[in-house]
This record gives C-alpha cells, structure tokens and sequence, in this order.
C-alpha cells in the first residue's frame, strides 16, 4: 500500500472516529451517573427509594444513546464509502 493510500484511509478513520463524539460522551457519563445512583440507592443506608429506578433509567438512556451512535455512524459509512481515488 502506498504512502498515499494508507494518509488517505488514516483520514477516513480518523473521521470516522470524530463523528458523534459529544453524543458517546454523554451516553458514558450517563452510563456512569447511573451506576453511581444505582450503587447509592442500593448500597447507602437511608437513600431515597427513587434512587434505584432512576439509575436504571438513566443507564437505559446512556445504553440508548451508544445505540444511536452506532447507527448513525452505520449509515455514515454505507453512504460514504472509503474510495481511494478521491
């Protein structure tokens, strides 16, 4: 593979990677805020009884939002396919 080729198909990923990047982040900050409800309502003596299906939900969400990244960057690819000759 060329110098050329490989610059070109490091672009393309590159790319790829940055697309919906605010979006994964948040789906893992919202992963992590549920687990860390969930740890307290379950775990912490006195916690209120929200704590817990709220976790879950929150989770849910995050779960939620990886899914939606994945598929729009799914479709990102099948609709601009790498092409060396570009």
């Amino acid at each position: 593979m060329s110098d050329d080729l490989a610059g070109k198909r490091r672009a393309y990923m590159a790319t790829i990677r940055s697309l919906y990047r605010k979006e994964r982040a948040l789906g893992f900050l919202a992963s992590l805020a549920g687990v860390l409800l969930l740890i307290w309502g379950r775990e912490v003596p006195g916690a209120p009884a929200w704590a817990t299906p709220t976790g879950l939900l929150v989770i849910g969400a995050g779960w939620l939002l990886f899914a939606y990244v994945i598929v729009r960057r799914t479709r990102y690819v099948r609709t601009h396919p790498f092409d060396p000759q570009s």
